[in-house]
């Protein structure tokens, strides 16, 4: 689906700001999962996850190793997404640069 919105001129908002307001709407408005409203955001789940947290639209659990669910689901389906597109690593570079 393509939509076109006419904005103002003189609007301070850039598109990439337009698509990630939208994103968060539709994202708390049920209409979009984490994982969907992170693609219309054009960014990582991981960091749309932060912004929601960050504008206390959602809460972090106080266990930074206990994820939501919705979460986790949401970064399953986007490696799935990769996957599907072919988008693989060779497992020998699986743990590179883990120790920087």
């Amino acid at each position: 689906m393509q939509i076109t919105i006419d904005l103002p001129d003189n609007l301070s908002l850039t598109e990439a700001d337009v698509r990630i307001e939208l994103a968060i709407a539709l994202y708390q408005q049920y209409n979009l999962r984490l994982d969907r409203a992170a693609q219309l955001a054009a960014s990582a789940v991981d960091d749309f996850y932060q912004l929601l947290i960050d504008r206390n639209i959602i809460t972090r659990s106080a266990d930074p190793d206990n994820d939501s669910d919705e979460l986790i689901l949401a970064s399953l389906r986007n490696s799935l997404q990769q996957i599907k597109e072919g988008k693989l690593h060779p497992i020998s570079e699986l743990w590179d640069g883990i120790d920087d």
